[in-house]
């Protein structure tokens, strides 16, 4: 990797920069705001980006923590001075978690609020909507929370000023597939899956089933059950698990809908008949949520503040909670992202142009609390995140929720990921 590529801010590890870690991670109120089109606006005015993103609904705590997230970087990088003196703004809009208001509140980001660049931490649907108006305006964005792999996997998605600074399902389904299969190495061979019928939850399961076959090719699935995105009665799934009797079972479902589906399926007794896999659980708002969370409960790390186990995390959580809310995965990614294209900004010196802001964020490393060495890297191949911390462990019933976990190696995820893209063709 070009050493112009690294990012500035060192590691808590390695000492702290101007721009150093403590400063990275202030807590700051949500900000929206109207102007005149970029085009009209000083050279020294302050830069505006958009953020589409989900503030209402049942799922409104995505848009509330990634909100957080981002403010947290843009409030820190104006506190140290901008860039010589310019300020960032974030212009942030609710989509109400419909693709078709995420496309229109896009557009009107960009043509009427003064916005020059998109943070879109909107949820996969949405994502595929705003990376359209992307792909047709030739304007940069940095997606900060779908997990759908095709997004960035597929080459026909593939934009080069678009980039992803979120976790991609490919590599949840290699990490869970390889815990899992020790699971059906120990005699648990038949498995159902409950994950909601959209894109990210029948690929990310299409591809956790693939790659737990792969590890334990004497896996059999027994059925699958598809909830709808904000379904309010899980009666009929859970019904269908209790029905098919798994060893095992395995859900991506998330936010309050893995919320709900928990205390559902808690009065069926569902936890005491088989071992659940459930990749989203490990949010601390989810965790904390159910109220009588299943301890043994096989959980994908989200975010947690133990991992990774480092001063650097316990100090971005103990700032996030500041805010009032508890830190989540959208959060991280968020912050991340921002951290990208703040980071990007600096590099050109507040030159918005497309084209200098791609080359500055393609292949980059920032420091990130997240990461496993205290880094994380925007791949150049095929612009997504790598090097954050990835694995599984098991739940508690109490603080601090989640134990025993098991870190996937990424060159083990690597390996695995581009034979994944070569049986699809997209490489």
């Amino acid at each position: 990797m070009n050493e112009h590529k690294k990012g500035r801010m060192e590691s808590a590890s390695g000492g702290v920069s101007r721009r150093g870690f403590l400063a990275a991670t202030g807590a700051a109120a949500l900000t929206t705001g109207l102007s005149t089109p970029a085009i009209l606006r000083a050279q020294g005015a302050t830069i505006k980006i958009g953020m589409p993103t989900i503030l209402s609904g049942r799922v409104a705590i995505l848009g509330e923590t990634a909100s957080v997230g981002a403010n947290m970087a843009v409030d820190a990088f104006n506190a140290a001075g901008g860039i010589d003196g310019r300020q960032v703004e974030l212009v942030i809009r609710d989509t109400k978690g419909n693709p078709d208001e995420a496309a229109k509140i896009t557009r009107e980001l960009l043509n009427s609020d003064g916005c020059e660049l998109i943070l879109n931490s909107e949820a996969s649907g949405g994502t595929f909507a705003v990376h359209e108006v992307m792909r047709d305006t030739g304007q940069y964005c940095v997606h900060a929370i779908s997990e759908t792999s095709a997004l960035t996997a597929d080459p026909k998605n593939q934009v080069a000023w678009i980039f992803r600074a979120g976790r991609q399902g490919i590599h949840d389904a290699i990490s869970g597939g390889l815990y899992a299969s020790d699971l059906v190495k120990a005699g648990a061979n038949r498995w159902a899956t409950c994950s909601p019928d959209y894109s990210y939850g029948r690929d990310t399961t299409a591809e956790f089933v693939e790659y737990l076959g792969i590890f334990a090719p004497e896996l059999e699935i027994v059925t699958q059950t598809w909830p709808k995105i904000f379904q309010p009665d899980y009666t009929e799934n859970i019904t269908a698990l209790l029905n098919a009797a798994p060893d095992a079972m395995y859900t991506c479902l998330w936010g309050g809908d893995l919320s709900a589906f928990f205390d559902q399926s808690s009065l069926y007794g569902l936890f005491e008949q088989f071992q659940a896999v459930a990749v989203n659980l490990g949010d601390a708002p989810v965790l904390e949520a159910i109220k009588n969370l299943p301890a043994g409960i096989h959980s994908g790390n989200r975010y947690h503040k133990d991992i990774p186990d480092t001063e650097a995390n316990e100090q971005w959580n103990a700032k996030f909670r500041e805010s009032g809310k508890l830190p989540t995965n959208w959060g991280w990614q968020a912050w991340t992202a921002t951290r990208f294209v703040l980071e990007a900004l600096e590099e050109t010196k507040g030159d918005t142009n497309r084209d200098k802001l791609t080359d500055a964020t393609k292949g980059r490393s920032i420091d990130c609390p997240l990461g496993i060495d205290g880094t994380v890297t925007m791949r150049e191949t095929d612009n997504t995140l790598i090097n954050y911390a990835i694995g599984y462990g098991k739940t508690l019933a109490e603080e601090p929720h989640v134990t025993d976990f098991k870190a996937t190696p990424w060159d083990i995820i690597a390996e695995h990921e581009t034979a994944w893209k070569k049986s699809k063709g997209f490489i």
